[in-house]
């Protein structure tokens, strides 16, 4: 039986044993605050060593799953627990509190956030973008090819880890590439990296995920988004129907295949995209050479 298969035949994360956090875990400092979830420094007494504690909203997640009605979306738990690579956190339990949150029992990364380092623009960026890229393209290839659609793919979610490089670590919109989750209707992500199909409302797949890995990179190239920041819904309009800013404006000494590559995965039209991250991976691979 397919992991998938398994994964959409699971029981809801109610069910299983609770455990009582405050038991198991000292809280050592609080690493991040999103709208769905908190992350927190722990030391893990039952695993004997600091891990990386994240306690979901059980009702924004709930909200989530009210999105596909029709379809048993996997848990963040069940999607992180099943994905084993050297560019994705590893995940080592999931479970619910006796407070009925849902938690994640996480390896614990000391590192930088990417959204930090590609404000920065510093030295490391500058050494390192090339790597760093294929890296990140690496793990959301190994990604797609457990059949998962990511929705929410952006340097927020991307960690460069002072040891082993690129971490992708957070999960919480991910959905199976089916067709009861590729539906149009479903908006869910961060704007600013949005596909414009998926804007628009329109049906979607992973080349969502590969145009907003093309959004990253131009981000790490400049330090800039390709379009003005989409807070309001006249902004997100105007964008869908104007080209990206041109790279070479903020990056001159951007090598021109770098800038292909790039360029072709921000095509408005999944069609004309790099059909997959492997793709678009291998091209940015050819560059290391």
């Amino acid at each position: 039986m397919g992991i998938l298969k398994k994964l959409f035949q699971r029981g809801d994360d109610s069910r299983a044993n609770q455990i009582d956090l405050k038991s198991r875990f000292q809280l050592i400092s609080q690493m991040g605050l999103g709208t769905m979830s908190k992350v927190w420094k722990a030391e893990d007494r039952q695993l004997q060593k600091t891990v990386a504690l994240k306690i979901i909203d059980r009702e924004m997640q709930e909200q989530i799953n009210a999105k596909f009605p029709k379809a048993d979306r996997p848990s963040e738990g069940e999607v992180s627990v099943s994905l084993q690579h050297p560019h994705i956190v590893k995940t080592y339990e999931y479970g619910v509190s006796t407070n009925n949150e849902p938690f994640l029992v996480m390896e614990h990364v000391e590192g930088y956030g990417l959204q930090q380092l590609t404000t920065a623009q510093n030295s490391s960026m500058n050494k390192y973008r090339l790597r760093w890229i294929v890296q990140i393209g690496e793990a959301l290839t190994y990604f797609h090819s457990r059949n998962f659609i990511h929705r929410d793919f952006c340097p927020k979610n991307i960690l460069v880890a002072k040891k082993g490089g690129i971490k992708l670590i957070d999960f919480g919109l991910v959905v199976p590439n089916t067709p009861p989750f590729q539906q149009p209707g479903n908006r869910t992500g961060t704007a600013d990296y949005m596909a414009p199909e998926l804007v628009k409302r329109q049906k979607t797949d992973q080349r969502i995920d590969v145009y907003s890995y093309a959004v990253t990179c131009y981000e790490m190239y400049t330090g800039a988004l390709p379009y003005p920041s989409g807070r309001s819904l006249e902004v997100i309009v105007r964008n869908l129907n104007s080209p990206p800013a041109d790279i070479r404006e903020a990056c001159p000494d951007i090598d021109p295949r770098a800038e292909a590559i790039i360029k072709k995965g921000l095509e408005k039209h999944p069609d004309d995209r790099w059909q997959t991250a492997m793709e678009m991976t291998l091209a940015f691979r050819e560059l290391l050479r």
